[in-house]
């Protein structure tokens, strides 16, 4: 299988400084993009354009959209505690979004069946009204709200396999019946929500799944838990488009993310997917992918790289086991207990499971 894959590039996101000893460096994204030299022939590149305030406030208060404007050309300025920003933060904050727009574009115009944001800085921890966990704007939740109201999709999935529980997609779209998120983290680190037991509230009951992760599991397990929780939910929901916050510091290399997985983890799921979104429904929903998480740059070149190769054509194939491990087995079962009340999830999947 091999889809016509987009990425955004530019060297603007390199100007948000966050100081030498910051995770989210712009070394982060520099490496990629050394990487992305040799696979252009295979990509279809844009440089982005600035998000407009207008869209940005699609997810993002009036408030926080002037609290980011104040920031520009300052030399240093805290947006959180752990979220610093200089003086072309800003510009960067806007083309992130802005690249995500265009990406959204490009796959609703059949221009591209898959289409992946390399932007920093990233988004998923962004509320509507405050930055935090390195993320500015909420990149991805624009981009979801923009594929809404311009295209009229009904029904988008959000993935978030970032290690960290992404907190400003779970707030926003809390409520919200038309985006289903799904996210697998770690519960013990940062922003130490997404128990379980959350499903969603009003008319997004049961369009939110939080699997909290154990630290001890393998990439067998990951593809294992994925199979069995994220198809039943394709199946079921039958998404018109399929999002990824696609950050991978839960890699083993990884300073941050405290687990143990591979690069070739985040190719078994690209995988998993592309196999599941030809069985979800005719047409087959387009993917997007935009970076969140990742601080060894090494080992997010190669986990991204992993994606891509998979995305294009590469012969990577999930391998999905027949089992896992008695911990993950039961994270399996307790999850679809929980939300097999919903009505969502469908647990036949032919052809994707064998």
């Amino acid at each position: 299988m091999n889809l016509r894959v987009g990425i955004t590039r530019d060297d603007r996101f390199l100007e948000h400084k966050t100081g030498h000893f910051h995770p989210e460096h712009p070394k982060r994204l520099s490496e990629i993009y050394r990487m992305i030299d040799y696979y252009a022939d295979r990509l279809t590149i844009i440089s982005p354009k600035p998000a407009s305030v207008e869209q940005v406030e699609l997810v993002h208060t009036p408030a926080h959209v002037n609290r980011i404007l104040k920031t520009a050309e300052q030399r240093i300025t805290s947006l959180a505690p752990d979220t610093p920003v200089s003086a072309k933060s800003y510009l960067a904050a806007w083309l992130a979004v802005g690249g995500c727009l265009q990406g959204i574009d490009l796959l609703m115009e059949n221009t591209c069946d898959a289409f992946f944001a390399l932007v920093r800085p990233p988004g998923h921890h962004a509320t509507a009204d405050r930055a935090g966990g390195f993320c500015i704007f909420n990149n991805l939740a624009i981009a979801a709200r923009y594929a809404a109201a311009r295209y009229g999709i009904e029904r988008i999935l959000i993935i978030d396999w970032d290690v960290h529980h992404g907190n400003g997609l779970n707030d926003i779209f809390h409520e919200d019946g038309g985006i289903y998120y799904y996210s697998t983290h770690d519960l013990m680190l940062y922003p130490y929500s997404g128990p379980m037991e959350d499903t969603g509230r009003g008319a997004g009951a049961g369009c939110t799944m939080n699997i909290p992760l154990v630290r001890d599991m393998t990439d067998d397990d990951m593809v294992y838990l994925y199979a069995r929780t994220l198809l039943p939910v394709i199946a079921g929901y039958k998404p018109q488009l399929i999002m990824v916050a696609a950050g991978f510091d839960a890699h083993a290399d990884d300073p941050v993310g405290h687990h143990r997985f591979s690069e070739l983890l985040y190719g078994r799921i690209t995988r998993l997917l592309m196999d599941a979104r030809e069985a979800a429904g005719t047409p087959a929903p387009p993917l997007f992918f935009t970076l969140e998480g990742g601080y060894d740059p090494r080992s997010l070149t190669r986990s991204v790289h992993a994606v891509l190769s998979a995305l294009t054509g590469d012969e990577i194939a999930a391998l999905v086991p027949e089992t896992a491990s008695d911990d993950v087995v039961a994270i399996v079962d307790a999850v679809l207990t929980i939300h097999r009340p919903y009505g969502v999830i469908h647990e036949v999947i032919p052809g994707v499971i064998q």
